[in-house]
């Protein structure tokens, strides 16, 4: 019914005048022609106002009409044009049609797959030498599965592992698991102010080929930004306390306050006694409350992620990657790169 109305109301429009009245007089039409009506609608018009025996003037009143009751671009509709002026109409249900001389894909699902299994099986050696193992695969050992894959390029080598297929085969990250434990007060942290208040969480360097990659844990301060990342093997108690212990005792000021996510990595007891030793209030993240813990998610992306990327760091560099935390990012990230928050001025 309200199609039909639409279109009633519309064929009243019958000279260039009533077009350019109703244009002026309508900033906004709360009503559109509907997608599947778009070009049933504009052949009417054209047909109806004789697009192609008026000037450049009313050829101009007559799109910016069409702009106005289907919601199409400038460019949408002259494409439409072209089309009306070649063919004589528009097509109902215009669908895409593929370029004739599209791109073919050359290197299929299997070659990605047959790459994704090379790689795990030498542990993702480098461009140039994976391709020699291939070339090797296909020509010494006559392993047919690796028939087009050693006319490939280095850097198309590097295009696949890129690819969605390759990393749905070879990586998965999982979320933080929430845990039901009734530790710490849900609400956000009150730092009214006052340096101390730290907020805390997680970054895991993923999994690749079934193996765990080690964990990045961020501390900031609400306050003055301070900020201390440590790197810990698993995120189980007897590994995840002492790096607790080593970014609290960093901060150069009194632990006034905890907050964390509802990771089961904080909510436990072991850090709750912690905390509690050190007099330090214990708060967690409200559900649906994403800006509680927002300040730690955002260090996550513009400091961890910065420098260390997304790629599995295997847990057996857990040491290394801490030390090198310990000795050059954090006293970098705090006393030579800029960091720009904002303040309270009560002047």
């Amino acid at each position: 019914m309200r199609s039909m109305g639409i279109n009633m109301e519309e064929a009243k429009l019958k000279t260039l005048s009533q077009i350019k009245a109703f244009l002026d007089g309508t900033s906004e039409v709360t009503f559109r022609v509907s997608k599947g009506e778009r070009n049933q609608f504009i052949e009417r018009v054209f047909k109806r106002f004789g697009y192609a025996s008026h000037g450049r003037v009313e050829k101009g009143v007559l799109l910016r009409y069409i702009e106005r009751m289907t919601g199409l671009s400038r460019q949408q509709v002259t494409r439409l044009v072209r089309q009306y002026r070649k063919d004589g109409k528009l097509s109902k249900h215009p669908q895409r049609v593929a370029p004739k001389n599209g791109f073919t894909r050359r290197y299929t699902v299997a070659d990605v797959a047959f790459l994704a299994e090379m790689d795990v099986l030498h542990n993702t050696l480098s461009g140039p030498a994976t391709k020699k193992l291939m070339e090797r695969a296909f020509q010494v050992f006559d392993d047919v599965r690796f028939e087009r894959l050693p006319d490939i390029s280095v850097s198309h080598l590097y295009n696949l592992r890129g690819n969605k297929q390759y990393q749905n085969k070879r990586r998965h990250w999982t979320k933080t698991n929430p845990t039901g434990i009734p530790i710490g007060k849900r609400r956000a942290p009150q730092p009214n102010g006052i340096p101390g208040y730290i907020r805390i969480d997680s970054v895991h360097q993923g999994d690749q080929d079934g193996v765990k990659g080690v964990y990045h844990i961020n501390a900031v301060d609400c306050v003055t930004q301070m900020q201390f990342v440590a790197t810990c093997e698993k995120i189980s108690e007897a590994y995840l306390l002492p790096v607790i212990r080593q970014l609290l005792d960093g901060f150069p000021f009194i632990i006034l306050g905890f907050h964390s996510d509802n990771g089961s990595e904080y909510i436990n007891y072991k850090v709750a006694k912690l905390l509690e030793k050190l007099l330090a209030e214990f708060t967690k993240s409200r559900p649906r409350h994403s800006n509680d813990n927002a300040l730690a998610a955002s260090k996550n992306a513009s400091v961890v992620r910065k420098h260390f990327g997304h790629a599995h760091i295997p847990q057996y560099c857990a040491s290394l990657v801490n030390a090198f935390c310990t000795e050059y990012l954090n006293p970098y990230v705090n006393f030579h790169h800029p960091c720009f928050f904002p303040a309270n001025n009560h002047g």
